[in-house]
């Protein structure tokens, strides 16, 4: 169980793709157990190794500790549904800002276990959402990237006032 560190927007990590999980062996796992803690720790209900500065294919998501969490490894949405849905959304590497994104309000995702055991999945709601950020993410689309220029322009302007003010 280790907490990582989370970088900080607007670090690198958050505008690069993350490589394809081609071992599936005793780190990989470690490293899904290590982002839960740190997801748990921000708190967040989604983190993916991108934002740990890890860029491995390799997402976390626990909608609320009762269902449980779930790990995705390369995951890839095969696809989305026509009606979208707006939702406030936001990141661990940008604590305190979110704002509204609209998203296909269902998918359905291929990806892999920690066993390299390949899967679909189909997901509405909020855990569509939250697989369609995280696999954003993973893709090198930091969240902001969905908003409308000006709502990017004003989120990143109260982030950088919210972090000067913490100096």
């Amino acid at each position: 169980m280790a907490i990582l560190p989370i970088v900080r927007f607007p670090h690198p990590a958050l505008t690069t793709a993350a490589e394809t999980i081609e071992h599936f062996d005793d780190d990989l796992r470690q490293l899904a157990t290590d982002l839960l803690d740190t997801m748990h720790a921000a708190p967040g209900i989604g983190i993916t190794a991108n934002h740990v500065g890890v860029l491995r294919r390799l997402t976390v998501i626990e909608l609320d500790r009762t269902s449980g969490s779930r790990v995705f490894a390369n995951p890839e949405i095969i696809w989305q549904s026509d009606n979208l849905m707006r939702h406030a959304e936001g990141s661990v590497s940008m604590p305190g800002i979110s704002e509204e994104v609209e998203r296909p309000c269902a998918v359905r995702v291929q990806y892999q276990s920690l066993s390299g055991e390949t899967l679909e999945e189909y997901a509405e709601g909020l855990m569509a959402i939250c697989l369609q950020h995280e696999i954003d993410q993973l893709s090198g689309i930091f969240w902001t990237q969905r908003l409308s220029r000006l709502k990017r322009e004003r989120a990143v302007k109260r982030f950088e006032k919210m972090t000067s003010s913490e100096r």
